[in-house]
């Protein structure tokens, strides 16, 4: 399968960072980064990253991801939260996947973030949208949960035990966003079509996988269609 749309654009932001440190690798921070699902692949790209991540499990599984990945001397993890943040404006590129979500409060994540960014860096969130979450729902026949999370403008399932406390449509995210002091580059959806094709489909098909790729990048960044993706993904620079 071809790169995703997230991907793509942050190997074009990374390549970017490279060039202004003159071919010093990229320093990436990613907080919430669980296990190293982006932190691993960052760090064999030839970046050096830190993780901040507050589960000791996460960060087990990924010290041991990064060791079997050869990256283990690229990747630095600290245990806890946004309130571990250094002060210091140092991170080329800011990683927030799936980050605003979980935590207390998500403007003071995301202003954290933003402070951890070196000026005229860059901040990635990936956040769960509220609408595809609907959607989702009803497509697999839970028409009262649908219902529930399309009243409920924080898009969150009350006295649920799952463990997302919010989630997001265009416009909130965009505000959110805006409010930490950032400018927007790029909001565009990840898992627009690909979360609702059936394996079957891509297994039974030659070339589905590539078509199906091809066709996720493509609505990407076409509304409607971006503003129902599983997650949106914003792209935001924070000012020189």
């Amino acid at each position: 399968m071809r790169p995703d749309a997230v991907h793509r654009v942050l190997d074009t932001e990374l390549a970017a960072a490279r060039d202004r440190r003159g071919g010093e690798p990229p320093r990436v921070l990613d907080v919430g980064g669980g296990s190293g699902v982006w932190a691993v692949p960052l760090a064999v790209a030839g970046c050096t990253v830190t993780v901040v991540e507050p589960s000791p499990n996460a960060l087990a599984t990924l010290d041991r991801r990064a060791s079997e990945a050869g990256v283990r001397d690229r990747i630095t993890a600290i245990q806890g939260d946004t309130d571990a943040l250094d002060a210091e404006s140092s991170a080329d590129l800011v990683l927030g996947h799936g980050l605003l979500e979980v935590v207390d409060d998500a403007a003071a994540a995301l202003s954290a973030l933003s402070a951890a960014a070196a000026p005229g860096a860059a901040v990635s969130i990936l956040a769960a949208n509220r609408y595809a979450a609907v959607l989702h729902r009803a497509i697999a026949g839970r028409l009262v949960d649908a219902r529930r999370l399309l009243d409920d403008e924080a898009g969150q399932l009350a006295g649920s035990k799952e463990p997302v406390q919010r989630r997001f449509d265009v416009a909130g995210l965009e505000a959110l966003v805006l409010d930490a002091g950032l400018k927007i580059e790029l909001i565009q959806g990840h898992g627009v079509v690909s979360d609702l094709v059936p394996g079957a489909v891509l297994e039974s098909n030659p070339g589905a996988a590539d078509a199906l790729a091809e066709l996720e990048l493509a609505a990407a960044t076409r509304p409607p269609l971006r503003d129902v993706a599983a997650r949106l993904h914003v792209l935001a620079r924070k000012p020189s």
